[in-house]
């Protein structure tokens, strides 16, 4: 059980508090708790890390005290950027346990997720994923959450829809050599539809790549009815480019990484039909998401950089919405706890619930892991280079 390690985990944060190895988020005022932002500003995932972050940022411009043990703290963002890389990600994080940070957010992408996971880990740091969906960001350890669907889920619900939707009997499958996020979502993707009785044809391309021609030749000659890339933002942009100049026929499917304007701006004008799965909607007509979506885009048009950082254009990402999510599940943990001690809010996160701007947030009592259940779909429209709302859907 996750929560007898966690035990564990809170007793070595007490010896490292002793040797000066974690430090406490309270000021020497005591009127300022630290939340870490551990998110990709640059590099692959940058465009997406940087929309997840906004999401934070005015999470913490809406709310920015929290009410701890009976008194009033500022909450203050230690940002650092991972830069997209498992190899730097790392430094990044411990930039984040040296300023004091009580609890983290991130990452957008899995792969620096668990790159940095022992970090945090060894400083008895506890985080909050995001949006990163690989099930080994939480798999064996009693410090990392997450407050997203997982992969093995949204690999399972791409399947049906291309299956259900398309009558596809053969798909093509391509993901980065090495990347966590999409040979894990492929591999989960290839398993879903292969049960549901259709043909994979699984490829992996190298880092640094830029020429899909060739794969997307493949695709087309093995006669595939849906094109699968679960890949970076960068890369996708290359795939929609080169997609539409030879013609492909099949309609481009990806999970939660291409839901972005950086999509529908690579798709605009362009003869190719792409959807993804997601986590929220712009067009979401509760209370709540309309709140979010009205106050969100006033903040950003108020904002130069922000609007800059969101891609040139008030559209609103799902990840966004979940950075909302996520620094305000963090407060939550934090009032629970009722203190900034790491480990408190570590063995607070297991109990903490919360109604989100994407729906009621739960932590498995045993992995840490949102209970969540379905995922929305989206279409990028070609014509006006916005996202169409599709449906929501679970597996059955």
């Amino acid at each position: 059980m996750k929560k007898t390690f966690a035990i564990l985990l809170a007793l070595c944060l007490i010896v490292a508090m002793f040797t000066g190895c974690a430090s406490q988020s309270a000021s020497a005022g005591g009127d300022v708790v630290k939340i870490g932002v551990y998110e990709p500003a640059s590099g692959d995932n940058g465009a997406g890390g940087k929309q997840e972050t906004l999401g934070i940022q005015y999470a913490n411009s809406q709310v920015n005290t929290v009410e701890i043990g009976g008194k009033t703290y500022t909450v203050e963002l230690v940002i650092v950027d991972n830069e997209s890389s498992n190899d730097k990600g790392p430094t990044a994080a411990s930039n984040l346990v040296s300023a004091g940070v009580s609890v983290a957010l991130g990452s957008y992408g899995s792969g620096v997720s668990i790159a940095a996971s022992d970090v945090f880990a060894k400083a008895g740091i506890p985080v909050i994923g995001v949006t990163c969906t690989n099930p080994q960001v939480t798999e064996g350890n009693t410090h990392y959450f997450r407050i997203c669907f997982l992969d093995p889920f949204q690999g399972t619900v791409l399947a049906n829809f291309a299956a259900g939707d398309f009558g596809a009997k053969t798909a093509y499958s391509l993901a980065k050599l090495g990347d966590d996020y999409s040979v894990g979502l492929c591999n989960y993707f290839n398993e879903a539809f292969e049960a549901l009785g259709g043909t994979v044809v699984y490829e992996t391309f190298p880092e640094g790549n830029s020429d899909f021609t060739s794969y997307l030749t493949t695709a087309a000659n093995s006669g595939a009815d849906v094109f699968f890339a679960p890949v970076s933002t960068e890369a996708a942009a290359l795939i929609i480019d080169q997609a539409a100049s030879q013609g492909l026929a099949a309609p481009i499917l990806a999970g939660d990484t291409w839901d972005s304007n950086v999509i529908t701006e690579a798709a605009k004008g362009k003869n190719v039909d792409v959807y993804v799965t997601t986590f929220f909607d712009e067009g979401d007509t509760s209370e709540a998401g309309v709140a979010f979506v009205t106050g969100f885009k006033e903040w950003l048009n108020a904002n130069p950089n922000m609007l800059t950082n969101n891609g040139g254009n008030d559209a609103v990402a799902a990840v966004s919405a979940m950075g909302y999510d996520a620094y305000m599940v963090a407060l939550e943990a934090l009032k629970a706890a009722g203190s900034t001690e790491p480990a408190k809010v570590n063995e607070a996160l297991w109990g903490t619930t919360h109604t989100g701007v994407s729906g009621a947030i739960a932590f498995d009592s045993t992995t840490g892991d949102a209970i969540r259940d379905v995922a929305f779909i989206k279409h990028a429209n070609n014509e006006t280079g916005t996202w169409e709302f599709v449906r929501i859907q679970g597996v059955s």
